[in-house]
Parts: C-alpha cells; structure tokens; sequence
C-alpha cells in the first residue's frame, strides 16, 4: 500500500491560530510546518511530549534526554536474556509435545484393531471379587 499522507483538521480559538502563526513566523516554518514537526515528535516519542513554553524552560532541561532513560545492572540484563533462552526453549518443548500427542493419535485412530484396548473403568465393573489386576 505505501506511505500515504493524511490530512488532519482541527479548530482552535483565534488567540490560539494567531500565537502559532507568530511561532511559525519566529522560526521561518510554514504553520503545517510547525504541526508536522510536532506530530513527527509526538509518533518518535511515543506519545509522550509535552509542550513547555521557552521561558520555563530550563537549561537542564536541554541536556536531559525525553523520554528519559534508566541504566540497569548488567546482571537484570543477563537474567532477561537467560529467562527469553528458556522461555524459547519451553516453547520448542511444548511445540514438540504437540506434535508427539497429534502423532500418537493419528495411530490410534489409523489403527483398525481397536480390540487391543482396554478401558480400567470396563474392569472395575466386570470384577465380582477383590480380585486386583497388575499392569506390567
């Protein structure tokens, strides 16, 4: 399908429209300018952007990444990785034990002597006695 465009309409009050334009003017950017660029901003960021007019902008605040970042000890790291092995290799268990039960019930079900089979609840009522059966 490729990359399409879309159009966006929304209203603001005139107060609003001519403040954006003045912001527009301020950085020689067409005012759609100034909507993509924050559109692109709020898709990379996730949705998380928040718009602080310069003044309370801090000069902390530039060296500070958004959205912020955490270091993790190397060892949560490992233990991550170490629990996504296992889990993969729980995943290939359980996938080849399905694929044994789906098997396992193709024979019985392409077998046609079914005599062979016996069900323990059939020999619990046929017993008379304390008569007791061994398997094996």
């Amino acid at each position: 399908m490729g990359n399409k465009n879309k159009t966006i309409s929304f209203r603001v009050s005139e107060d609003s429209f001519e403040t954006l334009r003045e912001i527009a003017e301020e950085r020689d950017l067409s005012l759609s300018a100034v909507f993509r660029d924050y559109v692109d901003m709020l898709v990379a960021h996730d949705g998380r952007v928040k718009v602080v007019p310069e003044s309370e902008f801090g000069e902390d605040a530039e060296t500070d990444e958004f959205p912020p970042k955490v270091e993790v000890p190397k060892s949560f790291v490992r233990e991550h990785e170490r629990l996504e092995l296992e889990a993969d290799h729980l995943r290939e268990q359980l996938q080849e034990y399905k694929q044994y039960v789906n098997r396992l019930k193709e024979q019985m079900d392409d077998e046609e002597d079914v005599e062979d089979v016996v069900h323990l609840e059939e020999l619990d009522d046929e017993l008379e006695s304390d008569e007791t059966y061994r398997l094996g």
